[in-house]
């Protein structure tokens, strides 16, 4: 079997690169019979320099990523999701950690989703999307291959934390939230555009210093281009996290992961859960909640996450809900785009005092 071989970051000098790329892989994928074949048939960088900037994912077999788990023992197991189950490994040829994430053979996703995750993160490459090591295609085996997140998952530090767990501060929330944004940011700027299509708190994944990178990428999506507005599509995603309009019409655009993005905030912000079915009839859904309490904007306090213990600048904290309110309205015209978000979170994350957000970032209820 051939390797994908790594594209060089999207920025103007390349993007007539990735585009062209892009638009064979589209029709590829549209056309999905034989991931093996399909695989094989992705060429390479074209340049020396491109080829050296960008290694080439590596492809494993079957018995590699069994030794590298102890055959997938228990022990290494740390975490399931929609794909499948994930285990640490460690590979002594590269003499690295790594996480091995396995397809449930029974499981509601395939080689469809194998072959867009492998697609998108070796056409896309940036400090805020996990990195792919490699993959392996052995008979009806699927396998990809990450570097290894030690801290886990951002649902796992701000849901349900064991006692023996800190609560995230404000600061590092802010943080986490800011590299959330890049990595979105640095989607929807390629040409075309690739929009994530399901982004939450379980698919954020932190390095030692919390540095957040954005993970599976197996419902990523092209874009539309020139003068198409939406792409219309089969809804996928986690209910909670989906756009209102593109769960009634199908029709998806960036706007859409703007609003996950703001219910993802609205969690950082409040430690609760996008859909939590334990709470009052009228606190079940995170984003009615905080548009029920935001009717008197004297009662924003109230969103405060109580592990915070009221550790957190008011400005910043107004700031904050100001973003993931404009983020989470119904019509997606009036959303930002998530390049405005970057810049507003930037300027909050750098400064001590936290400066007001221009007009078109108040919250509008």
């Amino acid at each position: 079997m051939g390797c994908f071989h790594c594209f060089v970051p999207i920025n103007k000098e390349t993007s007539h690169v990735y585009s062209r790329k892009v638009t064979s892989e589209r029709s590829k994928l549209l056309s999905s019979s034989s991931p093996k074949a399909e695989l094989e048939s992705v060429s390479g960088p074209k340049t020396r320099d491109e080829a050296e900037a960008n290694p080439r994912a590596h492809t494993f077999t079957l018995q590699e990523l069994k030794a590298a788990t102890n055959n997938f023992a228990p022990e290494c197991f740390i975490g399931e999701g929609g794909f499948g189950p994930v285990y640490k490994g460690y590979l002594e040829s590269a003499k690295n950690v790594v996480a091995v994430k396995q397809l449930n053979l029974k499981g509601g996703q395939g080689d469809r989703e194998f072959l867009v995750e492998v697609l998108m993160l070796n056409l896309l490459k940036h400090k805020h999307l996990v990195n792919l090591v490699g993959y392996c295609a052995d008979g009806n085996q699927r396998l990809l291959v990450y570097e290894y997140m030690p801290l886990g998952s951002l649902d796992e530090h701000i849901h349900d934390l064991p006692p023996d767990r800190k609560a995230l501060d404000w600061n590092t929330r802010m943080n986490i939230a800011l590299g959330i944004a890049k990595g979105l940011e640095y989607m929807h700027k390629a040409n075309p555009p690739v929009i994530y299509r399901d982004l939450k708190s379980s698919n954020v994944l932190l390095g030692e210093n919390y540095d957040a990178k954005l993970s599976d990428f197996g419902f990523a999506k092209l874009g539309p281009i020139g003068d198409m507005t939406h792409v219309s599509t089969q809804v996928v995603g986690t209910y909670g996290y989906c756009a209102p309009e593109y769960l009634m019409t199908g029709q998806l655009t960036i706007k859409s992961d703007v609003y996950s993005y703001g219910v993802v905030m609205l969690e950082l912000i409040s430690g609760r859960r996008a859909l939590d079915n334990t709470r009052p009839q009228g606190e079940r859904s995170l984003v009615e909640w905080v548009k029920s309490v935001l009717k008197n904007r004297k009662n924003f306090i109230k969103l405060v996450d109580p592990l915070l213990q009221g550790r957190c600048p008011m400005g910043g904290l107004k700031q904050a809900v100001a973003i993931a309110a404009m983020c989470v309205q119904t019509q997606a015209s009036a959303r930002p785009l998530i390049g405005e978000i970057v810049d507003a979170l930037t300027y909050m994350t750098r400064t001590d005092s936290s400066p007001k957000l221009k007009r078109s970032m108040m919250i509008e209820c």
